[in-house]
């Protein structure tokens, strides 16, 4: 399925010259003089070599025709991350370099958007937030504003984190998946 450059996001599949794509990032730029251009970062699925493509906004990007669907992780083994088919609970093994930077976030029972390509998967997308708990991180130091100084913190998952001075060990904290960064203290 044709499309133009500016329609493509980050998460599409795009065909460029008969191989697949992910796609990091995709940008459009509006000069005020010249042509509007899109610069589009992706990485080859088959290799996971990382291209980079600048089109002009109304040329025509051939899009994947992926299925999304709806999977729940059960675990990690040598073989991969393995995921279970919610609705008809058929396993798949997601390769680890599909996961990437993402896998310190994957929680048991934790359901994720799977892009499917011809029986493979291609692509993850995690929920934007995890709760996780604080392992370990400096005591509050006195005199220190809770404005704008933060502490760093190892998390449950192993990834390091800036939590607020009143954060303390065991407290479990909201992250975002993107980046690991804090958000808010959990509710629970």
């Amino acid at each position: 399925m044709k499309v133009i450059a500016s329609q493509i996001r980050k998460g599409n599949i795009v065909e460029v010259d008969g191989r697949l794509y992910a796609v990091l990032s995709a940008e459009s730029f509006h000069p005020g003089k010249g042509t509007p251009t899109t610069q589009i970062d992706m990485r080859r699925l088959s290799d996971g070599v990382k291209v980079s493509n600048r089109y002009k906004t109304t040329e025509q990007v051939e899009r994947a025709f992926v299925e999304d669907r709806d999977f729940s992780f059960l675990y990690e083994d040598g073989e991969g991350h393995t995921f279970m088919n919610t609705e008809t609970y058929d396993q798949v093994i997601v390769p680890k370099d599909v996961i990437g930077d993402l896998a310190p976030y994957l929680q048991e029972g934790m359901v994720v958007r799977l892009a499917i390509y011809e029986g493979q998967a291609v692509s993850i997308e995690l929920p934007q937030r995890v709760t996780l708990e604080v392992v370990e991180t400096e005591p509050v130091t006195k005199g220190q504003t809770a404005s704008s100084s933060y502490k760093p913190a190892i998390l449950s998952n192993g990834v390091r984190t800036n939590v607020p001075p009143h954060i303390g060990v065991g407290t479990r904290i909201v992250v975002l998946t993107e980046d690991g960064s804090y958000v808010e203290r959990a509710k629970d």
